[in-house]
């Protein structure tokens, strides 16, 4: 079991930045490929982005792929996700997720996330 819980979220104006910490707790950090996603009011969850175990691979959806930056701290148990340039459309209340890569082929595009945090709100103002 790993518990998540987000934070960092909050309202920005249109163009600015804001990092989004993940801090895990329970099983070791370091064996669970970490991810992030968000939701919009009436819109479907959708990928923002994930990283390996040990940090040294990362992965991006197209919706912030260019404006995001993941990365980990497993000495701390914390992920996090730097974003920048953000816009109104950014929107939405982001998550955290965790889960083990099954194989050594599975690439980070296709592990499944077993392990969610209770999400934070990120508000972008125009």
């Amino acid at each position: 079991q790993v518990q998540l819980v987000e934070s960092g979220g909050g309202l920005v104006q249109a163009g600015g930045s804001l990092r989004l910490s993940c801090a895990a707790s329970g099983r070791t950090f370091g064996n669970y490929v970490m991810g992030w996603f968000r939701q919009a009011p009436g819109k479907e969850r959708e990928f923002v982005g994930s990283i390996s175990e040990s940090g040294g691979y990362t992965f991006y959806g197209e919706s912030m792929k260019g404006r995001s930056t993941i990365s980990r701290d497993n000495a701390k148990s914390t992920g996090y996700l730097q974003m920048n340039s953000l816009e109104p459309e950014d929107t939405a209340v982001y998550y955290c997720a965790a889960g083990l890569r099954p194989t050594v082929e599975t690439s980070l595009a296709q592990i499944r996330f077993r392990y969610w945090g209770q999400g934070t709100q990120v508000t972008v103002s125009s």
